[in-house]
């Protein structure tokens, strides 16, 4: 699971550039996200990678309160994410995208008290992280809401992703993609976009305590 983390630096933009071809958005972002907090984001525009701020957290059409709906639905169970309403339609029309990080944090409760931890690219590189959007128009308001939930996966083996959670908790992990698969991921189908969401391979990625 994911429920903070810190976008990708302005100082990056040139990573974004070799790998998407597309710029940073001008608009600014938080230091750090949180949901309903907007993000660089990247999907598939006219056939093309582009990025854009998106709120994490998926809001659908019929959310009943926008603003505060993405609190719940920042995270989507890969195992389920095909029939659960809130992510069904992103899943089946394979609005697939990918939220830009320098790293996320996770609680770590090995101590017996929850400690924030950091995790990151072993390398010093930004992460890209698998999630679905959606894009709809708040008929009350007429705002337009771009928004979007990363995939997890079952973590319980992982070397990194299973100190992290109650001890009797089940461990999930946010996927991260290796550089290689990000525009295959953008243009999974529903077959490729399953094999593509697995764990980073050993040595990948790298935590440490990181208190607020």
């Amino acid at each position: 699971m994911c429920a903070n983390f810190q976008p990708i630096k302005y100082h990056n933009a040139g990573w974004v550039k070799e790998h998407f071809d597309c710029e940073l958005p001008p608009e600014p972002w938080r230091e750090e996200a949180y949901p309903t907090h907007p993000a660089p984001f990247v999907y598939l525009k006219d056939g093309k990678a582009h990025c854009e701020l998106a709120k994490f957290g998926m809001v659908p059409i019929w959310a009943p309160d926008k603003k505060k709906y993405g609190l719940r639905t920042y995270n989507a169970r890969s195992e389920t994410v095909h029939e659960k309403p809130t992510y069904k339609n992103a899943w089946r029309e394979r609005r697939f995208g990918l939220i830009l990080m320098e790293s996320f944090y996770e609680p770590n409760w090995e101590s017996g008290k929850a400690v924030r931890w950091g995790i990151q690219r072993a390398d010093g590189q930004p992460c890209a992280a698998a999630s679905i959007w959606e894009r709809i128009v708040d008929k009350e308001t007429g705002e337009v809401i771009m928004s979007f939930s990363m995939l997890t996966i079952n973590a319980d083996g992982h070397e990194v992703m299973k100190h992290f959670h109650r001890p009797e908790d089940e461990k999930r992990s946010i996927v991260v993609l290796e550089d290689m698969d990000y525009i295959g991921w953008l243009n999974a189908d529903h077959e490729e976009a399953r094999e593509l969401l697995k764990l980073a391979e050993s040595g990948f990625l790298k935590s440490e305590p990181f208190p607020r």
